[in-house]
Parts: structure tokens; sequence; C-alpha cells
């Protein structure tokens, strides 16, 4: 069911006003803004009691959004990048899903995850095993990799979720709720635990005809803690922990009252909580969340740029150097991503070496190729309409980008888990190669990239968020104004 809003004529449009009607008074700019906001809300009145001004952070477009409904969205009228999502269920939900994700892990780390057996000798691992021999074997920035990815930072997501939740459900303003929850966020993007579970199911099915294997209770508690995350992190609606951490009064300032926020035509989004404010003259910072204030990502273009070409660089090595060697009673060789492939092959493990092939082969390329594609569209086009091609289409692109990346880490996983499985002295070993750390590397590089990249410069080029926000002097473009639909989730 979708409920579009009317067309509002006081509509917030990004950038500052249009030539010829700006009042030569910068106070009686901001003034005649919010007047044309609130009585524009007052001809239409959408659902809710409290109403929001919310940046895209896609396409950079202001929006009023009114109060959801529990289990509703909104979505930019322009790009259609997710505005505000309402969760069903409050805070209690969220709050005993991540518990129990912590309980879990516990059960992940600190229990058996296989126990593999050949030639009458038994070995039993723990996750924690992996990066140990990694470090025995000399590669710890690997060991690093897969350390933080799978236990450090998941466990610091659970613990500030159960952090921050707990005090807003008790009532109580704990000590910086606030930067903590930004930082359980932001870990988010590093927690891989459901990719780590993907590389425990190929490691399994690779070692089918090399050793017997038992699995332990480790690899059900990590199914099973893959799914209750996932639900957690759906469960949970940001906005209404934002709002929370407000009313308790446990912001990092004092945030302005107004009804809605952010009318100020000099406000900026704040890339932490979402928060429209004005920069303070002094310190420059988003008084919810305490991050610092920028009306785009600092030095975008040129971070992105770095990362993208230092991940292509590496992605070199990363596939002519072995990421894996199988010696298997004295015989064995070195073997590169590209050679894992071909072995799957011969094996007959068709859907495995097609899930490797992609993970580890196509998703980096796409990466790097998307990303270049997205930058060269934003810098070395000319014109605001070739700069409009696909504009839409692009943005999607970003968002997928930026989703997918982690999955490479999959292989990482694997010849991790690998590494610790099978050390049978000359009967079999397993050892991973230097060429898993460049391609860990390109994986984390690549991330980072996509991290860095501002989606809203590709709309600034284009000229359609008025002339102060482009990344090079072009002449100013109008400044697009719209309403905001509001979507049900099925």
């Amino acid at each position: 069911m979708t409920r579009p809003l009317q067309p509002q004529p006081g509509s917030i449009g990004q950038g500052p006003a249009r030539a010829g009607a700006a009042p030569a008074n910068k106070g009686a700019a901001r003034t005649a803004a919010r007047a044309a906001a609130r009585a524009a809300l007052a001809a239409h009145p959408p659902p809710g009691t409290r109403h929001q001004v919310h940046e895209c952070v896609g396409c950079g477009q202001r929006q009023i959004v009114p109060t959801l409904d529990p289990g509703m969205r909104a979505r930019c009228v322009r790009c259609g990048t997710t505005l505000r999502r309402r969760a069903s269920g409050g805070l209690d939900r969220p709050l005993a899903l991540y518990f129990a994700s912590l309980v879990l892990f516990a059960v992940v780390w600190l229990g058996m995850l296989m126990r593999v057996s050949t030639a009458g000798i038994v070995h039993d691992t723990t996750l924690i095993s992996g990066p140990l021999e990694l470090v025995h074997q000399g590669l710890w920035p690997l060991a690093l990799a897969v350390g933080f990815t799978s236990a450090l930072a998941p466990l610091a997501k659970f613990l500030g979720m159960i952090y921050v939740l707990g005090a807003l459900r008790l009532g109580v303003r704990a000590p910086a709720m606030a930067p903590v929850f930004l930082f359980a966020r932001k870990m988010s993007i590093w927690a891989m635990m459901e990719v780590l579970l993907l590389g425990v199911f190929v490691a399994f099915t690779k070692l089918g005809d090399l050793v017997t294997m038992q699995v332990g209770p480790a690899v059900y508690a990590l199914g099973l803690l893959t799914v209750v995350a996932l639900w957690a992190d759906v469960a949970l609606d940001r906005e209404a922990v934002w709002q929370g951490i407000e009313r308790l009064g446990a912001t990092w300032g004092e945030v302005p009252e107004e009804d809605p926020p952010g009318l100020d035509p000099d406000a900026i989004a704040c890339e932490g909580c979402g928060l429209l404010s004005v920069p303070h003259e002094e310190h420059g910072q988003c008084p919810r969340c305490g991050s610092h204030l920028h009306v785009r990502k600092p030095n975008s273009l040129g971070r992105t740029w770095a990362f993208v070409i230092a991940g292509a660089i590496l992605y070199i090595p990363a596939n002519y150097y072995p990421v894996l060697t199988v010696v298997q009673s004295g015989a064995g060789a070195p073997s590169t991503i590209l050679g894992g492939v071909e072995e799957l092959v011969d094996s007959r493990m068709y859907p495995l070496a097609l899930l490797v092939f992609f993970a580890s082969i196509l998703v980096p390329i796409f990466k790097l190729i998307g990303l270049a594609i997205m930058l060269m569209a934003t810098m070395l086009v000319t014109t605001e309409a070739r700069a409009s091609f696909l504009l839409r289409q692009r943005t999607v692109l970003y968002f997928i980008v930026a989703w997918i990346g982690r999955w490479s880490m999959v292989d990482i996983f694997m010849e991790s888990l690998l590494g610790a499985l099978v050390q049978f002295g000359a009967i079999a070993t397993i050892q991973p190669g230097i060429g898993a750390v460049a391609f860990c590397a390109v994986v984390l590089l690549t991330i980072l990239a996509a991290e860095f990249f501002d989606p809203r410069l590709m709309w600034d080029a284009a000229g359609r968020n008025g002339a102060r926000f482009l990344p090079e002097p072009r002449q100013p473009g109008p400044a697009v104004q719209g309403p905001v639909s509001l979507r049900s989730v099925r």
C-alpha cells in the first residue's frame, strides 16, 4: 500500500534559494524558509504527530517526513533511497535479540567448531584456532583482519547495542550513550558473522575428500547467531533510538527544539545520526551525536580514488601469488584463486566453484569498476546533462557496491579455517599463502572506498542540489523540490 503526499510548495529543497527570490538578509531568509515549510505542513498535514526534515543519503534531497506507523517506511521521492523505516515491536525486541546474539556469540567462540581426523589422528578446533594458526605461520596481518571482522567488531556491536537499548528500556541516562550507539552502528559495517558462516560451509565442503569431519556445537550456534543478529538489525529502529537518547538528555549537546527540526536552510545533515542542524560557530559538531558536520564527506573523491587505485594494484599480486598450499602425503603444490576454482571444477564441485569464482574474482572487479565509473562520472563529465545520465541507476549501483563487498571475505575465512583444521604433519597440511594477504587487503580497501564515497556528489555534479555543493565550479542548477512517498513494508 502506497500513500504519497501531495506536492508541497514549501517542501525543503537542497541548496540555496532560487535566484531572484532570496531575501537579502540572511536572518530573513531563514525565517522565510521556516514559515514556508510550516505553511506547507498546515496545508497538507501528513499522518503522524511529529515531522522531521531528512536529507537523503543517496541524492541530497531534503524532504519532510512525518511520524510513521509501525511497519512503514519513507522513501526518497527522487532516488528511492529509504529515508526512515519504523520497525514494529519498539525497543524491547531488538534488545532481547542482541542479548541472545551475545550469548550465541560466546558459544561460537568458546565451543568446538569441528573435529577432524585422518590416519587415526584426531584434531579438535575452535574458531580462535584460525587466527592463532595464521600468527604461527607469520601471516599476522591476515590474523588481525580475521579476528577483527569475526570477533572484535561483532562483540563491540552487540555490547554497544545492549548498553544503549538497556539504558533506554530502564529510562536511565547512561554515560556516553550517543557516541556508544554511533560506534556500535559503525561496527556493523565490519561485523561479518554471516560471511563467516558461509566460509565455514565452503571449508566443510572442500575438506570432504581429504579428512573425516564432525561438526561441533559452535557451527550450529553460528548458524543461529546469523539469523538472530540479522533479525535484530531489522527490528532496530535507529531513529527511535536517537529520539530516545534525546528524551533522556543524553545527547552530545543541546538539540534545537523545532518541529519539524532542520528547517534552517543553512542546516547540515550529520553523517553519523542524520540530524539536520546548523553548525556551532566554535566546534561545528552535531548536537545529537557529536560528529563533526560536513556538507559532504571530506575529500570524498580523492580518498575514494586512493583506495580504488590501491585495491586495483593489490589485485594483481592477489591473483598471481598462491593463496593456499595443500600438502598430502608429502606431495602438493601452491594454488592461486583461479587455480582453486579450476580444482573445484575438476572435482565436479560446480556450485562451490561458482560461489568462489563469484566472491573472489567477480565481486572485487565489479566493485573496482563500479566505483571508478561513479568517480569518473562525477569528476570528468563537463556538462550537467551528461552528469545526469543514468543518475538514479548509478545511485542504486553505489548501494549495491557498498553491500556486496563484504562477501569477498568468504575466501579469507575459508583459508583461515582450512589452515587451522588440517595440520597433520607429513600426512596432510594446508597453509595459507601470501596471496591471501594481498586479497584480504583488496577486500578491505574496496569496503573503505565505498564508505568514503559520497553518492550525493553525483547529484551535485548534475546540478540537482544547488551550486554551493558542486565538486567543481559550474553554472548553478535549480533546487529540486518534491514530496516524500510512504510505503508499507510487506
